[in-house]
């Protein structure tokens, strides 16, 4: 079964173009689990539901799971927005580049 954190290693290939931090560094990625058939479920969110570039994100998570993790053999990206999104969810480092709030 495919592990949590390959899961997240994956998605952290993926940058959110607006900043150019990956998305998990962000924050966006909430939780991560495959099941027997490494099946791919991946739980994030956006850092605003007017995101203009919310599908391609999604898209961009779905190739970054199936081409980092060869095994995986679906990819299902569910978007939510509870709890929403606020800067004191990413790292630190994130954090100080962007100013802390």
């Amino acid at each position: 079964m495919i592990t949590k954190e390959e899961i997240f290693k994956a998605v952290s290939t993926v940058n959110d173009p607006e900043v150019g931090f990956n998305l998990v560094e962000m924050g966006l990625i909430y939780d991560a689990i495959s099941n027997e058939k490494n099946e791919v479920r991946v739980i994030m969110t956006l850092s605003t539901k007017a995101c203009p570039l919310h599908q391609m994100i999604v898209q961009w998570v779905e190739e970054a799971v199936l081409r980092e993790i060869p095994t995986a053999q679906h990819v299902e990206v569910e978007v939510v927005w509870e709890p929403a999104w606020n800067i004191g969810m990413a790292t630190d480092e994130v954090k100080d580049k962007l100013g802390r709030f």
